[in-house]
């Protein structure tokens, strides 16, 4: 029996599909047509996660899909990162990162489960700021210039702390030792909250924390800022002078960013690109990026943002080599 020709057209047109590579239904569906999931670098409540929040909420209102916001602490971010580095390039699987996960890591960490630089696509930066230097009051310092006097007058009697080894905070303070050939011990905090409460009660004299939880504690008089570093003053701290202000160079910003799986179509990282920025922009979520002391960055391409990482990623991988904390 003969098949009927309908029958007969049906399989042509399918054997022709797979000969030419032509796609199927489902790869003609438009993006996107299911849940989207941010994996945080961080844990739930912390800076990373509120970021993704900020994004994905008004996210998933323009492109119609909910945004899953998915918290992957652990490792300095690289759980979170090796899990989307490793996801399929489809659009469905996104990262918020600090920026010392994709710029610090490959230069700390002897062994990484992935390269940040080749198995991932940064998409948008999101929010910009510097970090903070703080002090005891007891120490008299008002300013960089005091600690710097203080160090090279004592050599090896003052210490500083960070939240970690390798860390921004720690890196940003031996670049300012090797500069003015200071002698500091560094004393490496497990949290940025143990960090800040030992400063006040003075067990650390001086530490680089981050730019938005001391600020209460400096108005209240419990801390002394000596400066920030970054690019611009934050919203909070318009009276505090930049340490390149001081006579220290140091403009490079921290910032959270949105990153794709190598290989993630130009379409939709562009669409991702164009409404990330827009989002930040708004009068709705630009005043709350602001209360965190960040900035909204100014609007970039995907390609331009990618340039600025690679740009960034020089500043501080140069730090961190010369502290020479690779770990083995």
């Amino acid at each position: 029996m003969t098949q009927p020709k309908l029958q007969r057209r049906h399989v042509l047109l399918s054997t022709l599909a797979l000969g030419t590579g032509m796609p199927s239904l489902a790869q003609q569906a438009p993006w996107p047509n299911r849940p989207i999931r941010l994996i945080v670098a961080g844990t739930p409540g912390a800076g990373g996660d509120i970021f993704a929040r900020l994004v994905a909420t008004p996210l998933q209102n323009i492109l119609k899909q909910p945004v899953v916001v998915d918290a992957r602490p652990g490792a300095n971010g690289m759980i979170a990162g090796d899990a989307v580095a490793k996801a399929a390039p489809d659009g469905y699987t996104l990262l918020l990162a600090p920026s010392s996960t994709i710029l610090l890591n490959p230069v700390v960490v002897d062994k990484m489960p992935f390269d940040p630089f080749k198995d991932l696509i940064p998409i948008a930066q999101v929010g910009a700021a510097g970090i903070l230097l703080v002090a005891n009051p007891s120490t008299g310092f008002k300013n960089l210039q005091d600690m710097v006097a203080f160090a090279k007058a004592n050599p090896g009697k003052l210490s500083h702390g960070s939240w970690g080894r390798g860390s921004s905070g720690h890196l940003v303070m031996e670049g300012i030792k090797a500069h003015y050939g200071l002698n500091m011990v560094h004393v490496p905090y497990k949290s940025l909250t143990s960090l800040v409460a030992d400063v006040m009660a003075g067990t650390i004299p001086v530490a680089f924390t981050d730019i938005a939880s001391p600020i209460p504690h400096i108005r209240a008089g419990k801390l002394n800022a000596l400066g920030t570093s970054g690019s611009k003053r934050g919203p909070a701290t318009q009276d505090i002078p930049r340490l390149t202000e001081q006579g220290y160079k140091f403009d490079a910003d921290g910032w959270y960013a949105v990153f794709a799986p190598a290989g993630t179509p130009k379409a939709i990282v562009d669409r991702l690109n164009e409404e990330i920025y827009k989002i930040q922009a708004s009068d709705e979520v630009k005043p709350k990026i602001e209360t965190q002391n960040m900035v909204v960055p100014p609007t970039l391409t995907a390609q331009q943002f990618a340039e600025s990482v690679r740009a960034d990623g020089v500043i501080w991988q140069n730090l961190a080599r010369g502290a020479d904390l690779k770990e083995k």
